[in-house]
């Protein structure tokens, strides 16, 4: 089992360092420099103690979590511009939030391959759009039916572009936890209740009573 999860971590990681050089090479030579750096300032600091050998020893691990640093930057950055443009793009990094948010992707698609996208947590519904500007009429539509669904829970809207009315693909995540918390945890498990197995076309309007105490935020 061990080892089993040594080698899938050690394809991931090879994977990574294989993106970063195909989309930002630059990055090793950053690491690279840090490192060396690190090692530089260990000798020179030391030299005024008379002991340059021993700092830059010191300086080595320094140097090494410096440039694993950058080099997990530059990842992070490099895997944003591999998918940024590509269809779906918005629904892989939503997907990829382990924490706090539920993703239903494609709940509203238009022929041009505009996409909605439906996110449950804390905040609320959260109503994820990427495509040409028209997708914000697939928003709307999308945010009309949450409305009616479960009337009362907050609904936010998220444009993700590269226009300057948009959100940037590799801020989507970071704009979805500024989003302020609203709803109990009970009442977020309720949400997700009601929304299990629910497509984005055609909403059945599910009986019993809704969360308590969720009010609609002011605009």
């Amino acid at each position: 089992m061990a080892e089993t999860e040594n080698q899938s971590q050690m394809s991931v990681l090879k994977g990574a360092l294989g993106l970063v050089r195909r989309e930002k090479p630059i990055a090793f030579a950053w690491g690279g420099l840090i490192f060396v750096s690190c090692i530089a300032l260990g000798w020179l600091a030391g030299s005024g103690l008379g002991q340059p050998i021993y700092f830059a020893i010191l300086g080595a691990p320094l140097g090494l979590l410096g440039a694993f640093f950058t080099l997990t930057r530059f990842a992070n950055a490099a895997a944003f511009s591999a998918i940024e443009g590509d269809i779906g793009a918005g629904a892989s990094v939503l997907m990829s939030i382990r924490k706090g948010f539920t993703t239903t992707p494609a709940v509203n698609v238009s022929k041009n391959q505009d996409m909605v996208h439906r996110t449950v947590g804390r905040p609320g519904i959260i109503v994820v759009g990427e495509g040409s500007p028209s997708v914000r009429q697939l928003m709307q539509d999308e945010k009309k039916k949450m409305e009616r669904f479960l009337p009362g829970v907050p609904i936010h809207e998220i444009y993700v572009g590269n226009n300057a009315s948009a959100t940037p693909i590799r801020k989507l995540e970071k704009s979805l936890k500024k989003l302020p918390n609203t709803l109990s945890k009970s009442q977020l498990r309720e949400v997700r209740n009601r929304l299990k197995g629910v497509g984005g076309m055609n909403l059945p309007i599910p009986k019993g009573p809704m969360p308590k105490g969720v009010k609609v935020p002011k605009r």
